[in-house]
């Protein structure tokens, strides 16, 4: 090929997609369970209980899907790459965690998953937020839920269209949008999740297993307004202008190293040409 062969994504196989389906249908149930299950059902009985339930479910189920795309879309080269990223990404959680949702690593995600696919952004996201927990010290039974979140919020990126043909300020652009947007699902469904260990009695935006889904829905809303829209609103506006500003040139090396790894290009060797003896 020559030197202006396109990027070509980690593509995923039919075992590969089929588990990242399962594992995200799990998730959203792992994540909305207050408002999918009835206030008699035993589910809400156990609203205490049920977040620890499905973080043990998650890590288990994160894992499977790593392990069946691992098996099926990345080579060595990739794991290589996945390695890099993964760890530039836990490196930079730390600068700003805490700090009004400065956090400089979704931008990263968002153009890793654009340029090597929805499948490979998936992994990359839960392996970043894993490595960057161990990093922190952010260990705790919401770390599944994040890795899940990151996932998806890579895995976004790689869905959006004409990964082949857009380019310049208009791919820019609608990156940019996506993480802007993508930002605050982050922070909503992490919400979700946490949101059920308060005590209804200790606070008037608290879930009420008790209670109709309009009012824990209008509970919800107000949790977020109160405990997490200025941190949302903060790793939006980072994510928009490190897009803008330092996408271009991130862009360009992933495409680079993408084209120069090859990963779907398998390896050959040329057969050893038989020597005439001498006569």
């Amino acid at each position: 090929m020559n030197a202006q062969r396109q990027a070509r994504a980690v593509r995923l196989g039919p075992r590969s997609l089929t588990a990242l389906l399962l594992v995200s249908a799990v998730g959203v149930a792992a994540f909305g369970w207050p408002f999918l299950a009835p206030p008699t059902s035993q589910l809400s009985a156990h609203a205490q209980d049920a977040p620890w339930l499905f973080a043990g479910l998650l890590v288990l189920l994160v894992a499977v899907v790593a392990a069946a795309i691992s098996e099926s879309g990345l080579g060595p080269k990739a794991v290589a790459m996945l390695g890099v990223l993964a760890a530039t990404g836990a490196a930079l959680r730390p600068i700003g965690a805490g700090t009004a949702g400065i956090e400089p690593m979704f931008f990263l995600m968002v153009l890793s998953g654009r340029v090597l696919g929805p499948g490979f952004g998936f992994v990359l996201g839960s392996v970043t937020m894993f490595a960057s927990a161990l990093l922190t010290g952010g260990v705790g039974p919401w770390l599944p839920f994040q890795m899940l979140a990151m996932g998806w919020f890579a895995m976004g990126a790689g869905l959006l269209p004409g990964p082949d043909r857009l380019r310049g300020r208009t791919e820019l652009t609608l990156l940019a949008a996506y993480g802007f947007l993508a930002a605050f699902a982050y922070g909503t469904v992490m919400n979700m999740a946490g949101w059920p260990f308060m005590s209804a009695l200790a606070s008037n935006v608290a879930f009420d297993p008790q209670a109709t889904v309009p009012a824990n829905l209008a509970r919800f809303l107000a949790y977020c307004l109160a405990t997490s829209l200025g941190w949302d609103l903060g790793r939006a506006v980072v994510t928009i202008v490190l897009t803008l500003t330092l996408g271009p040139a991130v862009l360009r090396a992933l495409r680079r190293a993408t084209r120069r790894a090859a990963f779907e290009t398998p390896v050959t060797f040329d057969a050893p040409t038989a020597v005439k003896p001498p006569t």
